[in-house]
């Protein structure tokens, strides 16, 4: 059978950054043994906080919880590691500077590496036996969030509401980030586990339609993932759509727009038009919590880049620093200049590398002064022209010069008058823009100014 794989659907707008993927994208999923010692924030979602539940000098095992919030926004925390407790104190947070987070000694003796249980999924995996409510509580208590973006608790995202009725169940697999690939891999090496994590996923929300939107340079993940949804799931009307490379097509009001031709009204979410979007790492998350039990407390992480010695895709205990990870790889090169939490457009670029990995991270992105480019390196910027370049490229069909300088101004209010906060961030103003203006640089630091003053975070 020949399946078409090109891509016949896109959004407007975005742009075509350099894919680089070609780094990491052959490299298999390699397990790490546990570490050392691992700081798991208390804040790895958006919504409330966790409180830890445990203190200092308490024994913990591997999967115990360590931290939850009543608030019905919010995800507990597991520890990766059997271990001790050794301090409850502020860590480096690459959004927030500092956080809580729980700092636990792993023991030497009693921590073997956590395998991926993708092998212990079969074709006659069926969902008949587990409810919507324990799907959902399962999903609850292993603390999963979304894994590819900003985190957002997945049980609120699947649970059934009757006043916002879910229709259609969308898989994220674009993974449109450049340099990015641990989602790919998944794809091509935990297929059952995946397809498991969609049934469960769909039954849990009571959608009748599913979609695995897969951008289409990616032709063996499309093929690897048709064959198996005619092995895996013959008949459950899920269906692979090969969409447009463009970055960021991965974006949850972009990837709907090209796959439904729906539109999420501004400050608006998906559920409002009876759509629930759900990254593909989630959904392989979701079938290990459910059928087995097993929390959220290792993630794949691509570690990529021109300026890191050993490249490849690593599961990774959540925890583990950004520098004992790079200590894994072979060191930095001499020419490293730069560590970025994610991928080059979305991800935040941190000088302390005792960053902890959280659920969120994807990728830790090495890069060299070539890859950065010179003018991008220096900081040299000149004068807006008024090209119209970034409103050209803007996903979200804003003006995003015209936040940067109110942003620039300290002109809070008109910054918000311009929909400041309906920016994606995704950077493909600044990747544009030819006066090297870090325009979505600007946009983040309006954000943050304006939560600091509505004392959303702390200054």
């Amino acid at each position: 059978m020949v399946i078409e794989t090109r891509g016949k659907f896109t959004f407007r707008g975005g742009s075509h950054p350099p894919g680089r993927k070609n780094l990491t994208r052959d490299s298999q999923i390699q397990t790490i043994g546990a570490c050392k010692q691992v700081a798991v924030m208390l804040s790895q979602h958006i919504g409330a906080v966790c409180e830890p539940i445990v203190k200092k000098n308490d024994q913990v095992k591997a999967g115990q919880k360590i931290g939850d919030c009543d608030a019905f926004v919010s995800s507990p925390v597991h520890s990766p590691v059997s271990g001790k407790v050794k301090e409850i104190s502020l860590q480096s947070h690459a959004v927030l500077g500092r956080s809580p987070a729980v700092i636990i000694d792993a023991d030497s003796e009693n921590n073997p590496p956590k395998q991926p249980l993708f092998s212990r999924f079969t074709e006659d995996f069926s969902d008949e036996s587990f409810s919507a409510e324990q799907i959902c509580g399962a999903v609850r208590q292993a603390g999963i969030v979304g894994m590819g973006g900003a985190g957002f608790p997945t049980r609120v995202k699947i649970e059934p509401n009757p006043r916002l009725p879910k229709e259609t169940l969308i898989i994220n697999a674009c993974e449109c980030e450049p340099y990015i690939t641990c989602d790919y891999r998944i794809m091509l090496e935990w297929t059952p586990q995946i397809i498991a994590g969609i049934k469960l996923a769909r039954k849990a929300s009571g959608c009748s339609k599913v979609f695995v939107g897969i951008e289409d340079n990616k032709p063996s993940a499309i093929k690897v993932m048709n064959a198996a949804l005619e092995t895996y799931a013959n008949g459950d009307d899920i269906e692979v759509v090969p969409v447009k490379t463009k970055y960021p097509q991965g974006g949850e009001r972009q990837l709907i727009e090209t796959v439904l031709n729906k539109n999420v009204p501004t400050g608006g979410i998906p559920p409002m038009i009876g759509v629930v979007v759900l990254n593909v790492a989630t959904a392989a998350a979701i079938a290990e919590a459910v059928v087995f039990e097993k929390p959220l407390t290792h993630r794949v992480v691509t570690v990529t880049g021109e300026g890191i010695n050993k490249t490849g895709n690593y599961y990774v205990p959540i925890g583990t620093s950004v520098n004992e990870l790079i200590e894994f790889c072979g060191e930095m090169t001499d020419d490293a200049v730069k560590v970025i939490l994610g991928g080059p457009m979305m991800g935040i670029a941190i000088a302390d590398l005792t960053t902890p990995i959280q659920k969120t991270t994807g990728a830790i992105t090495v890069l060299t002064r070539k890859e950065i480019g010179r003018a991008k390196f220096a900081g040299r910027q000149t004068a807006c022209i008024r090209c119209g370049r970034c409103i050209e490229v803007c996903p979200e069909h804003l003006n995003p010069t015209r936040i940067a300088h109110a942003v620039k101004n300290d002109l809070l209010d008109l910054a918000q008058k311009y929909y400041m906060t309906a920016c994606m961030e995704c950077g493909c103003c600044s990747y544009v823009c030819p006066a090297n203006i870090e325009i979505a640089g600007y946009i983040k630091t309006g954000k943050v100014l304006l939560a600091r003053a509505k004392k959303k975070i702390p200054d």
